[in-house]
C-alpha cells in the first residue's frame, strides 16, 4: 500500500539521505506544556546511530515551567538526582518530511529511562497507557482535534518587543465563515494547509472564526495516537510557517476579551474489527448502551479531570457564558451550549468535548476522555437525560472556573489516581502548583491600570 504523502519508511529516508535530499532529522516529543521538544541531528548521524539507539536528552524537559526554568517538586528530576538523561526512541510510524524546512525530516519519539523502561509522566506514554486499557476491552479510539488560532500582522519578534500589547490582528472585524476578509490571510493559510499535506496530514479545510484574525484549519480524524502526534506537528509547524511570512499566530485560550481559541476534541470508539460500537440504529436516539455508559462516565468525571482539559491559568478565561465556550457539565444532541455535544451516526457517531482551549496538551486531554469514558463503561453508569435549550442558563453543575480549583479536584480524585497512577497525578499537580505560584507573584497590567493613580 502506498504511503501517504509526506510519510516515509526508514528505507526511503536512507535513500533520500544518500541522494543528498535530506540533511537534517528532527527527533522530537511533546512536553507537559504541549510543545515540540527535541534535537536536530545530521541525517548521516541519524542513519548511523540514532535510528537504532535513539538520542539522549536531559530529564528536566519534563520538569520545567513554561520559561524552561528548572523547578522543585518533581520526583523524576532534581538537583539531588543530578538531572540525568532519558532517551528519545524514534517511532518510525511517525517519520515524515517537513516541506517548510528544507532538507528536513521529523520523527516523533517515545521517552525511556536508560534502563529502557518508559518515562511514565510523558504525555505520549500516558495516552498509550489509556489506549492499552481500551484495547484490553476490544476497543480502539478515533479522534479529531479542532484547533483555533489568531493571526497577527506583527512578527513574533516584533510582538515580543511590544510585550504583546497593541498587536495588529490580521482582520478588523468578525470574520466567522467570511471568505472575503479571510482572503488577505490566504497566502499564509494556504502554505500551512499545503505544508501539513506535504507532511502527511489530511487537511479538510479552513474557516474564519469570530475573533479578529481568528481562523481554524481542520484535519481529518484518525486513530487517537496518530491524531495527537499530528496535532503537535501542526501546532509547531503553523507557528514556523507564520514566522516565515513575517506574521505571528497564537493558540492561547483567551488572548483578549473577545472569543477565545478552542480545541474541540471529537472522540469515537470502534471495535478492533472496525465495528461501530457507539451506534445502535434500533435505539430511539441512535446511541448504543456502551455509548451511554461512555458519555455518563465523561460527565461524572469532567470536573475532577478538568486539569487535563484546561492546564493553564489562562485556560479558564474562556469559560464565559454565551461565548460558545462551555460552562455547564451537560450533554446534548448537536447542542453547542453543552460541554459534551453528541453528533453523527454509524461509525461517525461521536461526542465532541468543547472544554479544551487551544493551549491544551492533546495527549493529556484525550487520555482524560478515555479514562472518564472507561469509568462509565466499567461501572455501567446511567446517562442523565440530555439537556435541551440553553445550557448556560441551566442548573447543571459547572466546569471549574480556575486552575486552583481544578488542581484540587484532580488531586482528590480517586478515579484519576486509579486511571493514571499516583506518580502521574502528583507530577501534574506539581506543574499546576508551579504555574499558580508564578501567577500569584506576578503584577499584571490590570492591577496597574486600576491601582496606579486611583487607589
Amino acid at each position: 500500500m502506498a504511503l501517504p504523502t509526506g510519510m516515509l519508511t526508514l528505507h526511503e529516508l536512507n535513500s533520500l539521505i544518500k541522494g543528498g535530499d535530506i540533511d537534517t532529522v528532527i527527533v522530537a516529543f511533546t512536553d507537559m506544556q504541549g510543545r515540540l521538544i527535541g534535537k536536530r541531528v545530521s541525517a548521516r548521524y541519524f542513519a548511523a546511530e540514532v535510528a537504532s539507539h535513539g538520542a539522549e536528552c536531559c530529564n528536566y524537559l519534563l520538569a520545567v515551567d513554561v520559561e524552561m526554568n528548572t523547578v522543585d517538586g518533581y520526583a523524576i528530576s532534581s538537583w539531588e538526582t543530578g538531572y540525568g538523561d532519558m532517551a528519545m526512541i524514534p517511532d518510525f510510524s511517525t517519520l515524515r518530511l517537513l516541506p517548510w524546512q528544507p532538507g528536513t525530516a521529523l520523527v516523533m519519539a517515545d521517552l525511556t529511562w536508560l534502563d529502557e523502561t518508559a518515562v511514565r509522566p510523558a504525555p505520549r506514554e500516558i495516552l498509550k497507557t489509556q489506549l492499552a486499557r481500551l484495547e484490553a476491552l476490544g476497543l480502539s479510539a478515533h479522534v479529531g482535534t479542532e484547533l483555533e488560532f489568531i493571526v497577527f500582522d506583527d512578527s513574533y519578534r516584533e510582538a515580543w518587543k511590544k510585550g504583546y500589547v497593541g498587536l495588529a490582528a490580521a482582520t478588523d472585524y468578525n470574520v466567522d465563515y467570511a471568505i472575503l476578509a479571510s482572503t488577505r490571510m490566504e497566502p499564509l493559510l494556504r502554505d500551512i494547509r499545503n505544508g501539513m499535506e506535504g507532511a502527511g496530514l489530511y487537511c479538510e479545510g479552513v474557516k474564519g472564526e469570530c475573533n479578529y484574525g481568528q481562523q481554524e484549519i481542520a484535519f481529518k480524524y484518525d486513530e487517537a495516537l496518530v491524531t495527537c502526534d499530528n496535532h503537535s506537528l501542526y501546532k509547531n509547524g503553523a507557528k514556523e510557517i507564520a514566522d516565515q511570512h513575517g506574521k505571528s499566530l497564537t493558540f492561547m485560550a483567551k488572548f483578549n476579551e473577545r472569543e477565545g481559541n478552542s480545541c474541540h476534541i471529537h472522540i469515537s470508539l470502534r471495535g478492533l474489527d472496525g465495528s461501530a460500537v457507539l451506534s445502535d440504529p434500533d435505539a430511539p436516539d441512535g446511541m448504543s448502551k456502551m455509548f451511554r455508559h461512555f458519555l455518563a462516565g465523561q460527565l461524572a468525571t469532567m470536573r475532577e479531570l478538568t486539569l487535563f482539559f484546561a492546564p493553564n491559568i489562562n485556560s479558564y478565561k474562556r469559560f464565559v457564558e454565551g461565548s460558545f465556550a462551555p460552562t455547564a457539565v451537560a450533554w446534548g444532541m448537536d447542542n453547542r451550549t453543552c460541554a459534551l455535544r453528541v453528533v453523527g451516526k454509524g461509525l461517525g457517531m461521536r461526542v465532541e468535548n468543547r472544554v479544551p482551549g487551544g493551549d491544551v496538551n492533546q495527549y493529556l486531554a484525550v487520555s482524560a476522555l478515555i479514562a472518564g469514558g472507561l469509568y462509565g463503561i466499567e461501572h455501567e453508569l446511567e446517562l442523565e437525560p440530555m439537556l435541551t435549550g440553553n445550557a448556560y442558563s441551566s442548573d447543571a453543575a459547572r466546569v471549574p472556573t480556575n486552575l486552583r480549583t481544578a488542581a484540587e479536584l484532580f488531586g482528590q480524585s480517586a478515579i484519576a489516581r486509579a486511571a493514571f497512577g499516583d506518580d502521574i497525578v502528583e507530577h501534574y499537580l506539581n506543574n499546576a502548583a508551579i504555574e499558580l505560584a508564578a501567577f500569584d507573584s506576578a503584577i499584571t497590567d490590570w492591577e496597574r491600570v486600576r491601582g496606579f493613580e486611583r487607589l
